[in-house]
């Protein structure tokens, strides 16, 4: 597959990917921040399983599935992102601001 190729393949699993982001946003909001915080060391733990992917297929030269993984990964590492996120604004909100 040409580079061009594989960038639009992968511009449309992001395409996907956002899709599937904006619904799981919306099913996490009543999560609690200890609840927040384990969903996010869950995504950090996938992100390094592709990542580890990522290497052993880009070491053997299979650049696409490498490339694949890569993108996987990115993706936990958003997911990741977004729960330590709303773990912090539920702190706030919970117990307010320290000075």
């Amino acid at each position: 597959m040409s580079k061009g190729r594989l960038y639009l393949e992968n511009i449309r699993k992001s395409v996907n990917f956002t899709s599937f982001t904006q619904k799981e946003s919306q099913m996490t909001q009543d999560l609690s921040p200890q609840e927040h915080h384990q969903k996010a060391a869950e995504h950090h733990e996938h992100a390094a399983e592709h990542h580890k992917e990522a290497a052993k297929h880009h070491a053997s030269g299979d650049h696409k599935t490498a490339s694949h993984h890569a993108h996987i990964a990115h993706g936990h590492s958003v997911h990741a992102r977004e729960h330590e996120e709303e773990a912090s604004k539920k702190y706030v909100v919970l117990h307010g601001q320290k000075k």
